[in-house]
């Protein structure tokens, strides 16, 4: 039998969370000024939703189940602040993101301005969105089901798929032996994108275990919908290919990789 869901404690909890995802992106918005590279924001990205976790953990207390409770906040810092040490590290040495300085190139008026609505305050907005599973999953009662384990299980795996694709594609990129070549070893091999694959899982599982309560599920389905769209035609997967398209040898990698789930190449003709 699905557990019950404590609407009286997931209601205020929303505003807890937008607070707690404005606080991380306000807090990023202050250092990335200081340092004059906008870039930063993506480290708070994982950060982000560490924070919602752990806020609602705290508002949950007594109106969830424990277990559940742990397992959703657990699970989501720890893909958040592996997330966000990766991006840290990437970006350690560089100066600001192509993509930010263009965009903050047309921007009409002050440029932090311009940020600060378009980059921060849009990308709080979506912490808060995806993250409604964590949310939902906390208040939620009675102990995961076979679906809140399964559920953990496709966590494992994209976590899996994140962090050996962002270990694999980081050791190709410090070898001066592939200097200009395409990253077709690994699991890239088998889908040109093993990290958004992997975030496609997370966030899937992390739904998951809201399901034991049909009203959750209900609350929270919009979160994994909306994180598919982002990494297959927002600005994960789509983006990435077009800036991509021109390098040599892309056009044979994409004709024997799959484009997100993953299988073995297609040999060549």
């Amino acid at each position: 039998m699905p557990g019950g869901f404590g609407w009286g404690g997931f209601a205020p909890n929303l505003a807890w969370a937008a607070a707690a995802a404005l606080a991380v992106m306000l807090a990023t918005f202050a250092v990335a000024v200081r340092a004059g590279r906008h870039r930063i924001v993506d480290v708070a990205w994982g950060i982000g939703f560490t924070a919602v976790a752990a806020v609602t953990f705290a508002a949950s207390a007594g109106q969830g189940d424990l277990v559940r409770r742990l397992l959703v906040t657990v699970l989501t810092a720890v893909w958040g602040l592996r997330l966000a040490a990766h991006i840290a590290r990437r970006g350690r040495g560089h100066g600001e993101d192509p993509r930010y300085e263009a965009m903050l190139a047309k921007a009409p008026g002050h440029r932090n301005a311009y940020a600060l609505r378009k980059v921060y305050l849009l990308q709080g907005a979506l912490v808060w969105l995806v993250s409604l599973p964590v949310q939902a999953a906390q208040y939620v009662q009675g102990p995961p089901s076979v679906l809140g384990r399964a559920g953990v299980a496709l966590w494992a795996v994209g976590l899996a798929f994140e962090a050996v694709g962002d270990a694999q594609l980081a050791r190709f990129k410090a070898d001066p032996a592939g200097r200009g070549k395409i990253m077709d070893r690994g699991l890239w091999s088998w889908t040109r994108h093993p990290n958004y694959f992997g975030d496609f899982c997370v966030w899937w599982g992390l739904f998951l275990l809201a399901c034991d309560n049909p009203a959750a599920a209900g609350v929270s389905v919009v979160s994994p919908v909306v994180m598919s769209l982002l990494l297959t035609k927002g600005s994960g997967k789509r983006l990435l290919e077009r800036h991509m398209a021109e390098r040599p040898g892309y056009a044979a990698y994409v004709a024997r990789t799959s484009g997100f789930i993953p299988r073995p190449p297609r040999r060549g003709p």
